[in-house]
Parts: structure tokens; sequence; C-alpha cells
């Protein structure tokens, strides 16, 4: 089923950009769906109701299609592709109507390098994608870019070392922080989100506690939040949360738990530990989770994350720039080497990882802290295929077939739940005066089709797209008509 698009002109009614027809709404509440219609105006929605009468430029025909507000993806590292692609299309062809980057302590700005970027900044791209000196100057390239899709920022603890550290293998001076704290104020001054960190990256590793709790000192006063690929997401996983809800509580912000997972075959089975731990910290303090819907993760290539029980394929590798897609046992075999010993070699290279557990993964997904985000790598020349399919792979897979969770609560999770946490004003609700992105699709045919050996590929089911009210995605693809805009921080509104 496709929607029809009909253009008429009509006299003596109230004039809209465009009317959707007997649409199957789902507003993002986590309410159950409504079949209405709905009109747009400029950037916003000017009527919801039953049979609008309308003199609209365009008329939608959904024919009892699901209308849900645009996606919002709470973990990308899109900082770069919104600029260098700004056609956005392996989130636009998803529904996703905003990226929210900046996450695991990396972001596009603001960096000044000493060279190329030390791992894992390197996965936004080479020493030239790196051209923001200061957030402004990255606020004022996507206003330049008009992507396609709405970018939220955070600001990357690991960048901020990079630019006022000699030398990332140690602790930062109180000099040192002090002026990275200046710096993420200018960004919090400037609409940034607030402050990511990943300190299981060596890059990081190194800094302690207090050097996160000094720094993030502004974020309360800002109304900005914490987010936080966190020290480990293995054995001592525990502790590495306890470290997170103890910067947040100090500094009373809200925290959020950057992809939560189990990593690691001896760490299977620990999900119901790690939600039980959440659920205690949310009692007191502000705090959720995002995850994606795989049970395999991908990042740089980690020496200390090489399990020969864990299957491992390299996306990616400098040297050896031909094993891309190979197994890095395969590599191994054919070297005569250990994994850990071609794992060296290779280096630096990307990977994916599958070192987690579906049923635990399963469990945090459908826990209600939780949100969405596809942690997809752009850049990726074989990336993990959550980057096309996150979210089309919860409606379909974990929503309608094995009903993990119901329509109307992975759309929450999607839409309200993001943009109340992250202080998106006006978006992720379908609501009369919010701006109109929202996304039309077939929720009986909606479903991804990226796979880890053919990983670009647009899911299926998605019918229409629209960002800031304009239609920028069909069945067709992107319509080139890109409307895209950097969101300042507004005020955040947490969900328990």
């Amino acid at each position: 089923m496709h929607p029809a698009y009909i253009y008429s002109k009509k006299d003596k009614m109230p004039s809209c950009d465009t009317l959707i027809r007997n649409a199957s709404v789902l507003d993002g509440t986590g309410a159950d769906p409504v079949l209405l219609d709905v009109a747009l105006l400029g950037d916003s929605i000017c009527e919801i109701g039953p049979s609008l009468e309308y003199d609209a430029k365009i008329t939608v025909e959904a024919n009892g299609l699901s209308l849900s507000p645009g996606f919002i993806d709470v973990h990308t590292h899109d900082d770069t592709s919104v600029i260098l692609a700004p056609e956005m299309l392996p989130k636009l062809s998803q529904g996703v109507t905003t990226v929210i980057v900046g996450n695991c302590g990396i972001s596009a700005s603001p960096v000044h390098l000493h060279g190329e970027p030390p791992d894992p900044m390197n996965l936004l791209g080479d020493a030239t994608a790196f051209r923001y000196p200061t957030f402004a100057a990255y606020v004022a390239a996507i206003s330049d870019s008009q992507p396609a899709v709405n970018v939220g920022a955070l600001i990357g603890h690991t960048s901020l070392r990079n630019n006022h550290m000699d030398r990332l293998d140690r602790v930062a001076t109180g000099d040192e922080i002090a002026a990275m704290r200046t710096q993420l104020q200018e960004a919090l001054d400037g609409g940034a989100l607030g402050l990511s960190s990943g300190l299981a990256y060596l890059s990081a590793n190194a800094a302690s506690t207090e050097e996160v709790l000094e720094l993030a000192q502004p974020l309360a006063a800002a109304g900005a939040v914490y987010t936080t690929h966190m020290r480990t997401e293995t054995e001592a996983i525990l502790d590495a949360m306890n470290e997170a809800f103890k910067i947040g509580r100090l500094n009373h912000v809200p925290v959020i738990i950057s992809h939560l997972k189990c990593a690691g075959i001896v760490n299977w089975g620990r999900s119901g530990e790690v939600l039980h731990a959440l659920e205690e910290a949310r009692d007191s303090q502000q705090t959720g989770c995002d995850c994606y819907p795989y049970a395999a993760g991908s990042s740089t290539l980690d020496l200390r994350q090489v399990d020969e029980r864990v299957e491992i394929t390299i996306t990616w590798s400098t040297s050896y720039p031909e094993v891309a897609g190979q197994s890095l046992a395969q590599i191994a075999s054919a070297w005569n080497l250990t994994q850990l010993e071609a794992a060296r070699r290779l280096q630096p290279a990307g990977a994916i990882y599958h070192s987690i557990s579906e049923e635990d993964m399963r469990r945090i997904l459908s826990h209600p802290a939780t949100m969405i985000g596809s942690d997809g790598l752009p850049n990726d020349p074989r990336p993990h295929p959550r980057l096309w399919g996150t979210f089309p792979r919860v409606l379909g897979r974990y929503s309608r077939e094995e009903k993990l969770f119901s329509l109307p609560e992975a759309i929450h999770k999607m839409t309200q739940m993001p943009a109340q946490r992250f202080g998106l004003a006006g978006r992720g609700i379908i609501r009369k005066g919010y701006f109109a992105d929202l996304v039309l699709f077939d929720p009986e045919k909606i479903i991804d089709t990226a796979t880890y050996t053919d990983p670009i590929r647009p899911s299926e089911g998605i019918a229409s797209v629209w960002v800031n009210g304009v239609l920028s995605y069909t069945t067709q693809g992107a319509t080139e008509n890109r409307s895209g805009r950097f969101l300042a921080r507004g005020k955040t509104t947490w969900i328990q």
C-alpha cells in the first residue's frame, strides 16, 4: 500500500501546504493509534483531527498507514557526514529526521588537531574532516550544508583532551581541565546538548573520575546532559555504571549510558544485574540508556577486545585494505599468526565484534528506560548494518514479529522520550504547533534489509518522510529537498 499524492485547489477554506488524510496516528506518547488527518503549514503542524477541510497544495491519502513523529537517532557518529554527505540517505531512508552527534567522547568540534586524529576520533574521518576549531564554526557549517536531517550535538571529552593535552595516556592537570571546561562552556552557550565521554578508549581511559567530574561542572546550570561510553562494558560493568552515576549525581545532571550492553562471552547473562543497577540509580537520579537492536558492536580494532571465541570481522585496514570483509580468524590463519598478532599487524583498522548475547540485548532493548540509537559508522566502507537498518529493525522484527513491545511503545522510545531527555523543543510528538518532522510507514511491511554481508541497503516499508514540513523521502527515494537544521538545546523534561 502506498500513499497517493493529490494536487488540488479549493476556495473558501483555510490553507495549508500538506494535508495527510486517514493516517493511523501514533503521536509519540505511547498512546494507541487513532485514525486522523494532519495538516502542515510551513515547518509546523497546523491542525490535527478527523476529516479536516483544508485548501491544501498537496493532499496525501495515507490509506490507513501509520504516521508517527520522525525518529530521533540518539547515538550517531554522523558529525562530519551531515556536512560532507548532507543527503543523509542511511538515516532518512529509515524515517530518521534528527541525529544526535558527538557521542562516545568524540565530536568534530571544537577540535585543534596535532597531526592525524587519535583513535577513535579517526572514526569521524581523517585530519581533513576536522575543520571546526570552535563549536560556532561547526554550527555555521551545518547551516551552510543544509543536511536532510536535523542535527543536535554533544561535545566530546576526548576531543577536548586532544585540544589541550600533549599526550592522552595520563590524567589532565587542573589547568588543562580548566581550558577544556572553557571550551565546553562556549559550546553550551552555543546550544550544545551536553558532554559525552568514551572512557573505554585508550585516548580517555587514563582520565580519572575526578577529571570528568570537574569538566562536567557547567552542565547543570545549562540544563544539559552527560552521556557516556563507559569505562568498560565487560566484567567490571557495574563499577563503570557506578562511576557514571556518580558523575551525574555529584553534578546534578542527567546521565545517559550509551549503547548499554553486556559485552564479552564471560559477561553474557548479566543483563538482569545491569538493569537492576540502572533501576536503583533511577530511584534517586535522572538516568537512562540507549541500545541498538543487534548482537554485535562495531568500532576501531582494539587489541583488548580480541578473543578467539568471538567472531570478529575486519571492516577496514589502512595497512591491508584488501582484507576488508574477512574474519580476523581467516586472516590470522592465512598469515599463520594468532588472532592477536594479526590484529596488531592490521592496525589501524575497524571491526565488527559478535560479542553480545541476543537475550541480553533483547532485555535491555525492551526496558522502559531505553531509547534507540544506531551507533552507525558512516565513514566505514563496510559498515555494520545498524547504520541503515536500526529503526525499521526495531519496528519490524522486535515489535511486529517478536512482540517484544507494542508499536506505540517502540515509537515512544524513538520520538518523545529522546526529544524530552535531550531538550529538543517542539519535536518528538504529533501535536498542533510542533515541528512537522513526520514519517509515514506501513506497520505490516516495515523491516530492515541491511545485513552483515550486504550492509548498504535501505529498509522497506517507509512511505514518506517530512523534515520541518518538507517532503524529503518517498518510496522512490530522496526528493533532494533538504530542510534539516541545527537544533539548539532546549529545556530537558526527563521521562523516567
